[in-house]
């Protein structure tokens, strides 16, 4: 049942994409605040309990709704599985905003490019050359195929019924709504959610960065991923997109034009400098690092099947 529901969950995202926000994060946003409102005092404490509060409610609902169906048919539960990863899940939830950098850049469209940069990754890139365009927008993707697609494929395959698709789901969305916050009003409200998400994301980030050495440059991957990970500020991102550049033989990180000056940034990967066509690379190593995947776990369910 885990491997049919993967592959129906990704052949129906791939033909209805999800308005991932509208459907999935403004519903979870209200119902956070709703949490942050009444629990947050600006100590960790509190964001502990709230943490595990809405991650208990929404686990085991889903475990019960599983079982549930289960016993009634398992077709049924079978269906609950694939709309959990449908709603979960996706390469499309974000790869519009790629699809559209990389058409533009082809296109010698830089400013549109730089537009449509902006949008996705929440900055000002009025400066950026096509090369820092193509770096920012890579390092992205390889960091948000992860988190829409491999680390929620981890946990679901993990953990019995979607509870697994859930929990990862979720977690990512405390650690980034509450974990990222900075502000004296917020406090240390957030501080557990994001050390939560770094401890669940810890072996799912490593499995996703193996996998793009295994489908690219092996070599150049892991003495990326070996002598250059820890240089950037988040670790499972600095692993994501050091494995990533070393397996596209390419180079990102360093320095770019952002809101109007320049950031200093570690490089990293090896190789040319980043353009249209490591773009388009980009989008074939994902592919591949995925289909890797199912193979693996086609090969387990059928020694499986063999054993019994």
């Amino acid at each position: 049942m885990t491997l049919f529901s993967l592959i129906v969950a990704l052949l129906i995202e791939q033909l209805r994409p999800l308005p991932v926000r509208q459907v999935v994060l403004d519903p979870l946003r209200r119902f956070s605040g709703v949490l942050v409102d009444r629990f947050n005092d600006g100590r960790a404490r509190n964001g502990t309990l709230a943490w595990w509060l809405l991650m208990l409610l929404a686990v085991l609902g889903g475990a019960l709704v599983f079982v549930l169906l289960w016993l009634i048919h398992p077709a049924l539960a079978f269906a609950f599985n694939i709309a959990v990863l449908y709603l979960t899940m996706g390469f499309r939830q974000e790869s519009h905003y790629f699809t559209d950098i990389h058409l533009a850049l082809r296109m010698d469209e830089l400013a549109r490019a730089r537009t449509l940069l902006g949008e996705w990754r929440g900055g000002q890139y009025s400066e950026a050359s096509s090369s820092e365009v193509a770096r920012l927008a890579i390092e992205k993707a390889l960091v948000a195929a992860h988190r829409n697609v491999f680390g929620v494929v981890f946990w679901f395959i993990v953990l019995p019924g979607p509870t697994g698709a859930i929990l990862y789901r979720l977690a990512r969305f405390l650690g980034e709504e509450w974990g990222q916050r900075r502000d004296a009003e917020f406090g240390e409200f957030g501080r557990f959610a994001r050390k939560a998400f770094a401890v669940i994301d810890w072996v799912p980030a490593r499995l996703t960065a193996a996998s793009f050495s295994v489908v690219g440059d092996f070599e150049d991957a892991l003495f990326c991923w070996r002598t250059q990970a820890m240089l950037w500020g988040e670790r499972a991102s600095g692993i994501l997109i050091a494995a990533g550049a070393g397996a596209l033989g390419v180079r990102l990180g360093m320095p770019v034009h952002e809101s109007g000056e320049i950031v200093e940034r570690p490089e990293m990967g090896v190789g040319a400098e980043a353009d249209a066509e490591y773009m388009q690379s980009t989008v074939g190593l994902v592919w591949r690092a995925l289909v890797l995947c199912l193979l693996m776990l086609a090969l387990v369910v059928i020694a499986g099947w063999v054993g019994r």
